[in-house]
């Protein structure tokens, strides 16, 4: 077979199969006629290649072998004879890039953390490792800077005098199930609260940054941690779920019928704590992590109860305000309200101001987490990452706690699988 003409212009073939090349941030355009355009109708123009699929498209060659930032390698569909269509130029040497993603649990500690930071720190540059916490690559929490700063209605109300309480929740219907062993090695506060809940915190709590910047967002981010001392054992309940004889068959095994976690441990399953920022904007503020397995339903939320209206005139009809971010399921912000009851009498009723994403966007269909995560390691993209200070300040803020836990050994309060444990909560 004759080879296909080439384009005139980019001197491309028709796309026949596939060859993978380095591919240049800067692609030109396809002319319209270009013969790759019009006998295959599934590739259009492109005019920005920095992340595509693997779908028949045409590329301007020379661009590609002579753009000195190329650092991504795809598989694009190409023709067979490709150095018939390329000109006759001298390669340039493409740069290359190493980046290095590491999820969490970063370590056990303080100590193991600051031990497997500086091992990599021998290796890369901090700019090429991303610690990855799949919850900053969820859809409400990256959203929660846009609520905040691109909202004049939220920055004078976002304030100690204003808010009361901060309740971050993670809660989880299931127990461990064929996890114990590895669950029992770390507990619920390793698991979810000194990472989940801690940067659910952050981004709450964080002032404005300068920029959406990585670099920007993070170091705000360190500045609220620095904020938080250690937290003390008499601010928090732990609780370990048992049996429930009147639950589903897989509820009436306890934590402790797992038959890879160690006979009599005291390893928690539920805990809450309470954290204080001590600056000027949060001062005296509780911010109450609580997160569990084995409880009555899957939820992950944010959670801001504001205070009492003074000067009450309803006599105490009125409950408190709560603007709530829901991460999971179902994403949505939502705000509680008083209105009127509807009716002939002045009688304050509680509503919802609801947005639900399932409601408002019908047709979105919104990317996994890592997926989020993925392509922001392959763009260089930084935000969602977690920074090797950020990370130190949240090993200082939970380790003589969770050393205080080991070294005591005390059994957790025990809850019903499938029931949410309040008693014993004391001052919580």
């Amino acid at each position: 077979m004759s080879p296909a003409s080439p384009c005139p212009l980019c001197r491309c073939a028709l796309m026949e199969h596939t060859f993978c090349i380095p591919v240049c941030h800067h692609v030109s355009p396809c002319p319209p006629t270009c013969p790759c355009v019009s006998p295959v109708s599934s590739c259009p123009p492109m005019s920005l290649l920095s992340y595509v699929p693997c779908v028949p498209m045409s590329l301007h060659i020379p661009c590609v072998l002579m753009c000195p930032v190329s650092p991504v390698s795809l598989c694009v569909p190409m023709s067979p004879r490709v150095p018939w269509s390329l000109p006759s130029r001298p390669r340039v040497p493409v740069p290359r890039w190493n980046r290095v993603i590491v999820e969490k649990p970063f370590g056990r500690d303080l100590g193991s953390s600051e031990e497997l930071s500086a091992h990599l720190s021998a290796l890369f540059r901090e700019e090429q490792i991303y610690r990855m916490d799949h919850y900053l690559g969820k859809e409400m929490v990256q959203s929660l800077m846009v609520l905040r700063f691109g909202n004049r209605i939220f920055g004078p109300i976002w304030n100690r005098d204003n808010v009361a309480c901060v309740v971050l929740t993670f809660k989880e219907p299931f127990g461990t199930e064929g996890r114990g062993g590895y669950f029992d090695d770390f507990g619920i506060i390793r698991d979810v609260m000194q990472n989940h809940l801690l940067q659910l915190l952050c981004l709450v709590a964080m002032e404005k940054p300068a920029s959406t910047n990585p670099d920007d967002v993070r170091d705000e981010k360190v500045k609220v941690l620095k904020c938080i001392s250690p937290v003390e054992l008499q601010d928090v309940v732990l609780g370990q779920y048992v049996g429930n004889p009147e639950g589903p068959p897989e509820a009436q095994k306890g934590y402790l019928d797992d038959p890879t976690v160690p006979p009599g441990s005291t390893t928690p399953t539920f805990a809450t704590a309470v954290l204080r920022v001590a600056n000027e904007r949060w001062d005296g503020v509780p911010f109450v992590l609580r997160c569990g397995k084995a409880l009555n339903e899957r939820k992950a939320e944010v959670r801001l109860q504001f205070r009492e209206v003074p000067g009450d005139i309803f006599a105490r009809q009125c409950k408190r305000n709560e603007l709530v971010v829901r991460v999971q399921p179902r994403e949505a912000v939502y705000a509680k309200l008083n209105t009127k009851k509807p009716g002939m009498f002045l009688r304050p009723e509680e509503s919802e101001l609801d947005l639900t994403y399932g409601s408002r966007y019908k047709d979105v269909k919104l990317p996994d987490a890592y997926e989020r995560l993925l392509l922001d390691v392959i763009c260089g993209n930084q935000m969602h990452f977690v920074r090797s200070d950020e990370l130190r300040e949240a090993w200082r803020i939970f380790t003589p706690l969770l050393h205080q836990i080991e070294q005591r050994r005390e059994p957790p309060i025990p809850y019903p699988y499938g029931r949410c444990q309040r008693e014993g909560a004391g001052p919580l």
